[in-house]
């Protein structure tokens, strides 16, 4: 065992739950591990080549988080698309439903460039409601808050924005937790947690070993997400100190210069967040870390839920296969994963998980 904890390094694995499974990156490609409606599990292995390996300037400190970030988007959202498919194959024909007209036209017509230009559709809508709700509402609110009050809020008014954000960021996924098919992700979200941290522990991969490791990780995007609203306020405070009495009026005064700037600011934030997950990551005992990530690990309770052994079995499976150990392409429904101990070659370099 002490050979294998001397292999598991921590940040080589990283993944994102799915519509009924997970996907995991790891030293051998990015794997998809899927609960079909059968109920078997499905897992595919993607080889996939990373903006830092085409370019190296692409991985350097600072360059790489913006990068890293945009491509694990682009590739998690085609992987969740493709988890969405086939979470549903057969639905139709075991609920009685059948298409409609328009549903065979499209598919006669437009085939799977139907779903790309879903996609872009879905993509900026999702961006624009990020916007709308994550960025101008705050600072509207705020701005309303400083006319219709005695007290000068002036300086005040990056941290006021700022709380009024994570509230609403809270809020929302708070609210979208209770939804049956987001709690369902939660939980896969859980299991890849816990995943991670048995392999990182150095144990072997089996649902008991997995099911005992904690659904929080320093690691994760939630926790990324809250180190991006901290850093904002934190740029936005400095903005507000430094700028001269006459500047600071005006700057107060427009809602959207304060909106552009914080949009403009987000790949100095992405970057200086990206690089303070890969640190926390691999210095979890650090007690400067460990409050830094407390928020994050705080929000995951919410964006995490405890899964069932059927989940965790979709994990191991997803990280197996992300390593280079033994896996099985299809496997049985309820089907306990196998023990290993075989370890991965090589390592794809630190990822948010």
């Amino acid at each position: 065992m002490k050979k294998n904890n001397e292999q598991c390094k921590l940040g080589s694995v990283g993944g994102e739950a799915l519509m009924e499974g997970i996907m995991m990156r790891g030293p051998n490609g990015a794997a998809m591990s899927l609960r079909l409606p059968d109920g078997t599990i499905e897992t595919t292995l993607k080889q996939t080549k990373l903006p830092s390996e085409r370019c190296k300037l692409l991985g350097w400190p600072i360059i790489r988080g913006p990068v890293s970030l945009i491509y694990s988007m682009v590739f998690g959202y085609k992987c969740m698309m493709e988890s969405a498919e086939k979470a549903t194959i057969g639905v139709l024909e075991e609920t009685g439903e059948v298409e409609s007209k328009l549903d065979r036209w499209i598919e006669k017509h437009l085939g799977e460039k139907f779903g790309a230009i879903i996609g872009v559709l879905g993509t900026l809508l999702g961006l624009g409601l990020a916007v709308g709700l994550f960025i101008l509402a705050p600072e509207k609110l705020a701005g309303l808050l400083q006319r219709h009050t005695q007290v000068d809020l002036t300086r005040f008014m990056p941290l006021i924005a700022g709380g009024m954000r994570i509230v609403l960021f809270v809020g929302y996924m708070f609210v979208m937790s209770q939804l049956k098919d987001i709690r369902r992700v939660f939980q896969y979200h859980g299991a890849e947690h816990k995943s991670i941290f048995c392999y990182e522990s150095g144990l072997p991969l089996t649902v008991e070993n997995v099911r005992a490791q904690s659904r929080l990780h320093p690691r994760c995007g939630t926790s990324f997400l809250f180190v991006m609203i901290l850093l904002s306020i934190l740029f936005s405070s400095a903005i507000t100190l430094l700028l001269p009495a006459d500047l600071r009026a005006v700057w107060q005064e427009s809602t959207w210069l304060r909106a552009a700037f914080k949009i403009l600011q987000l790949p100095a934030i992405m970057a200086l967040g990206y690089e303070f997950i890969r640190f926390a990551g691999k210095h979890l005992s650090n007690p400067v870390v460990r409050i830094f990530s407390a928020p994050g690990l705080l929000m995951q309770r919410i964006t995490t839920k405890e899964p069932d052994d059927g989940v965790i079995e979709v994990g191991i499976e997803a990280l197996k296969a992300a390593l280079g150990m033994e896996y099985s392409p299809r496997i049985p429904a309820l089907e306990a994963a196998a023990t290993t101990e075989d370890t991965p070659a090589g390592n794809p370099g630190d990822t948010i998980v």
